[in-house]
């Protein structure tokens, strides 16, 4: 037994009839230039009325996928609980000269970025099951999964992926969406999970880590973003899982990325016998690049 929604854009009403309804979401922007004048009061008219909201961004794939994320994302005061949706699909004529690798490209990028930059909120994609079988190589969507199918009922999209919104038919000029959840309550409730109550003093800190592949191909990480992350100094440390009788020293280089530039770049030394090495990170940075010929080195990001 699930709950029950919709999802409205420029050709519905500012207030539409949400009896019966749990949740909805409203088309914001597309592309680079264009915004659903009506997004604002579909938004304030669903919250008004008890729904989980969230919004979705429908794309033109052959421009920077970062570029159009950054557009989206200004456009709202993005609050806990709201849903982040990319509706993935290109069979206009902006989309669908654009290869299917760059589409697929496009996804991956766009879902990314945008759980860097809101990473306490649920980022997910709507796809079609044209798009999910044919379009699709690598399954990923992000922290869930909105598939559309025509001619099935509620609850049975018929794929097997983990999905969690089925939009399943259309009735009156109006789609029709579906949620595997029981209840509104536990919607806003798994909404609201990716929230993370700023830290204490005393709140031992999480850890991102990993090893630095050697070669010319940088290892990329991507860093949290928000009010838990900003709340401390932040640091990356460096260091060398090579036990060896001979002290073995290589060279990091080290990019911090803000969300538009690149900057704080430099060579770090880091040494076998020497433990670990400590680089400074701004809390509006968003990303990692690591790149070193040395093989064992490691890295360890501290969050919350």
């Amino acid at each position: 037994m699930g709950i029950y929604g919709q999802d409205w854009a420029s050709y519905q009403s500012a207030t539409p009839d949400t009896r019966g309804l749990s949740f909805a979401f409203v088309k914001v922007t597309e592309g680079l230039s264009y915004i659903n004048p009506n997004w604002a009061s579909q938004r304030d008219h669903a919250k008004a009325n008890g729904l989980v909201w969230g919004a979705y961004h429908y794309p033109h794939m052959g421009n920077s996928a970062q570029a159009e994320a950054n557009y989206f994302l200004a456009q709202v005061n993005w609050q806990p609980g709201d849903v982040v949706i990319l509706d993935w699909e290109g069979y206009d004529a902006a989309n669908s000269r654009v290869a299917k690798s760059t589409q697929r490209a496009y996804k991956d990028a766009w879902l990314k970025y945008v759980k860097s930059r809101l990473p306490h909120n649920p980022v997910g994609m709507y796809a079609n099951l044209d798009y999910w079988w044919n379009v699709d190589q690598d399954g990923f969507y992000g922290d869930f999964l909105w598939i559309a199918t025509a001619g099935r009922a509620a609850g049975d999209p018929g794929i097997q992926a983990s999905w969690l919104f089925h939009q399943y038919g259309e009735s009156n000029g109006l789609d029709r969406d579906y949620c595997r959840l029981r209840s509104t309550t536990e919607l806003r409730d798994w909404a609201l999970s990716f929230q993370h109550s700023p830290p204490q003093e005393t709140d031992m800190p999480q850890w991102i880590t990993g090893r630095i592949d050697p070669g010319a191909q940088p290892t990329v990480v991507l860093l949290p973003h928000g009010s838990a992350w900003a709340a401390f100094n932040r640091k990356l440390h460096l260091g060398m899982d090579q036990i060896t009788d001979t002290p073995v020293t290589g060279s990091v280089r080290v990019a911090l990325h803000n969300g538009t530039v690149w900057h704080g770049v430099e060579a770090v030394e880091v040494a076998a016998a020497a433990g670990t090495v400590d680089v400074d990170i701004d809390s509006s940075d968003v990303k990692l690049s690591l790149q070193t010929d040395t093989p064992g080195v490691t890295y360890a990001v501290e969050t919350w």
